[in-house]
């Protein structure tokens, strides 16, 4: 099995090896809208730029503090686009809504609440090109994904229709990054999302405007976000890779094809994994590791040209385990007691939609990962193990930080997925996966 996926249809692609990506965010009905509905909702795309893309204008981006597609920024460029502005110039009060729509705070908190951002999410976020799988970002991810220290209620932004049902949401929570030399306080926004029958109304763009118009009001005019598609203008385009742990169940809901020459148990066989970690030691993370563990990732990170920076507050919120939602392990050094090495994943599953026989596929997504005592091969094979042992089908991660160092030996097959990296209202020139150390939900 592999992860090229043939692009002539489905009786093609069963008689190669293929591997789905998992759900893509598609959403064709929003074109008017320059790709907004994809700005946030797309985990991966086979997207790829074109000299007609760079010539295209973009109606909302165009007036944007984002580069030109066909902008040639150098490596000296490292700053804002437009200066930061004195907040009594930031517009005061909401956006307009259309007739009928009202704006709500989403309070994750109550129980109610989150139900409803959770089946808005569930029933109109993400399906793949072919239909066949649906993300599942259950209600307990989100308050890990949303709820982070220092959160701000009014960035957690709802539309009502007739002050009933939730029908658009948006969300950014406070991030501090590195940028080359440069730490920059920013919004890290995710999880934008209308309901499909009201994608005429034209609501995304207005939730965007809305979110930076607050984010504004508290003195930060920088953010972070991805999207599958290409907009103006990526600062690193990635591309995801897959670690097949359950072939039997991805063949049969279609995720996976043998090839040719491929017998099932030949298959099964080649993807097998020993039933327990190989290091010895490895255990998972407890909130006593926190401060050495801390250091320990943020030393490592400091030598990305872009890269996260967290607080032993954050680290704690972000890595601590929870069930069905974060898993991390660590490597301990006996006689320091140092933390030497870590490995985190988080969980993602998807709905099997129209499947008899299985209704979730599980996948975990490599989250931070830092290989000192030992090889990154070795840590990221008991990764493997140990996301076997939670009964996880696949295991992804990007090529970003080092992760292209264990893809090929690990058996990772390459995805046709890529996921963009953006800046918005910062100019920097772009950066190679492997220069990025910043993973965004």
């Amino acid at each position: 099995m592999s992860n090229k996926k043939d692009k002539k249809g489905k009786g093609k692609e069963k008689e190669k090896e293929k591997e789905k990506d998992t759900p893509t965010k598609p959403d064709e009905s929003e074109e008017k809208d320059d790709g907004l509905m994809e700005l946030v909702m797309g985990k991966l795309s086979n997207s790829k730029l074109t000299p007609e893309d760079a010539s295209k204008p973009h109606v909302f981006w165009d007036t944007q503090p984002v580069p030109k597609l066909s902008e040639e920024i150098s490596h000296e460029v490292n700053e804002p686009i437009e200066p930061d502005k004195p907040i009594d110039e930031i517009k005061k009060d909401p956006y307009n809504l259309p007739p009928g729509f009202e704006w709500v705070e989403t309070d994750l908190r109550d129980e109610n609440v989150l139900r409803e951002v959770y089946t808005l999410l569930n029933e109109n976020y993400v399906t793949d090109d072919d239909g066949m799988f649906r993300f599942d970002y259950g209600m307990s991810f989100l308050r890990w994904a949303l709820q982070p220290p220092h959160y701000r209620l009014d960035w957690h932004i709802g539309v009502r229709r007739g002050g009933k049902q939730l029908v658009g949401f948006i969300s950014g929570i406070p991030a501090t990054n590195k940028i080359e030399s440069k730490v920059v306080k920013q919004v890290e926004i995710n999880f934008l999302c209308v309901h499909k029958l009201l994608r005429d109304k034209r609501l995304s763009p207005v939730l965007i405007k809305e979110i930076t118009r607050r984010v504004n009001r508290v003195g930060i005019f920088q953010a972070t976000y991805t999207a599958g598609i290409v907009l103006p203008k990526p600062i690193a385009r990635c591309r995801y890779y897959h670690r097949t742990l359950n072939p039997k169940k991805l063949i049969a809901i279609g995720f996976s094809y043998l090839s040719p020459r491929m017998t099932l148990s030949r298959t099964i066989k080649l993807y097998a994994l020993p039933s327990n970690p190989l290091i010895r030691g490895i255990r998972p993370l407890q909130a006593s590791d926190v401060p050495s563990a801390c250091k320990l990732l943020s030393n490592y990170l400091s030598q990305f040209r872009f890269a996260a920076t967290f607080t032993e507050e954050e680290f704690a919120h972000w890595f601590i385990p929870r069930a069905g939602v974060i898993n991390s392990y660590v490597i301990e050094n006996k006689e320091t007691k140092e933390i030497t090495d870590l490995i985190s994943f988080y969980s993602l599953p998807s709905t099997i939609i129209n499947n008899p026989n299985y209704k979730t596929l599980k996948a975990a997504y490599s989250f931070y990962n830092v290989a000192k005592s030992v090889s990154w091969a070795a840590l990221m094979e008991d990764a493997l193990i140990l996301a076997k042992q939670e009964d996880f089908d696949v295991f992804n991660c990007l090529n970003i930080m080092h992760n292209d160092s264990f893809t090929k030996e690990l058996k990772f097959g390459e995805g046709d997925g890529y996921l963009q990296y953006y800046m918005y209202n910062w100019m920097t020139s772009e950066k190679k996966p492997e220069e990025v150390g910043v993973v965004l939900l």
